[in-house]
């Protein structure tokens, strides 16, 4: 958390409040965010520079600077990033804040600090964020045709729920969304991926593209923790529709005859119907 729906609807946010908006003045506070660089380079920055716009590659948002140079947010566990007026009390682990033109502040808030604030030039990607130069296709902002996938699949032995957890495969698919795309499309998450078929592959192509579009739609999934919101504060409601992540022994909604397992599938907790998924 968060994934890809929840880093959209925090993008779609940025598109509309901060995107023409330029960066009077940027403090920072523990230094762990910014450690890829620094605390005086991510003031550097950003400061006088005017935000361009907000984009997304898988879970990373990249906001390009009217500098030439980009900003990259990567939320990872617990990150949020908030819109508020200038002067409003700020929550506990801000660590980064953006003083805007037009009286608002733009927060960076992680109580975990798993998360980065970076800025970075983007014709040197493949040297000063490697991770992100290393992403594969991301299934909602680029073109993903199905015969790709197909060719993915056909390429490893690797099981299902690594193989979508594997950002070098399909960018922005995190552990909740795995389980309910490996649902949706009746495949048990420990099977080898080469060993699906065709109609099978066709299957998982839809369930990408469906459950990560409806979950954007309703601005994500906020789970009990409530640590992700949108950039004005607010909870997704996807949560709602999760039929096997985190309900572990409930009778399956889709089939109404299996009950809901839990294993751990390439290190991580994964939830699926014996009786749907083969």
């Amino acid at each position: 958390m968060p994934e890809l729906p929840e880093v959209e609807t925090v993008r779609r946010g940025l598109q509309r409040q901060l995107a023409g908006r330029r960066i009077e003045r940027v403090e920072v506070g523990r230094e762990r965010v910014v450690r890829r660089t620094s605390r005086e380079a991510l003031i550097d920055g950003l400061t006088n520079t005017t935000v361009l716009s907000a984009e997304r590659r898988g879970k990373y948002l990249i906001m390009p600077l009217d500098s030439g140079d980009s900003m990259m947010i990567h939320l990872r566990m617990s990150g949020q990033v908030l819109l508020a007026p200038a002067g409003a009390d700020r929550p506990a682990h801000t660590h980064v804040v953006m003083h805007l033109d037009n009286s608002t502040e733009c927060w960076f808030v992680d109580p975990r600090t798993f998360g980065e604030v970076v800025v970075y030039n983007p014709a040197n990607v493949a040297v000063e964020l490697p991770p992100l130069a290393q992403l594969g296709v991301d299934p909602i902002a680029e073109h993903f045709p199905r015969t790709a996938l197909r060719k993915m699949v056909r390429g490893t032995s690797k099981a299902l729920k690594p193989f979508l957890l594997d950002q070098q495969n399909v960018a922005g698919i995190g552990n909740i969304y795995a389980d309910e795309i490996l649902h949706r499309s009746r495949l048990r998450p420990e099977r080898p991926a080469n060993t699906i078929d065709a109609a099978a592959t066709w299957r998982l192509h839809f369930a990408i593209i469906d459950i990560l579009t409806a979950s954007i739609e309703v601005g994500g999934s906020t789970l009990g923790d409530a640590q992700y919101v949108d950039v004005d504060g607010e909870s997704g409601s996807f949560q709602n529709e999760h039929r096997v992540y985190g309900r572990t022994g409930e009778r399956c909604s889709t089939c109404g005859r299996g009950w809901i397992r839990r294993i751990v599938s390439g290190g991580r907790s994964t939830h699926y119907c014996p009786i749907c998924q083969r």
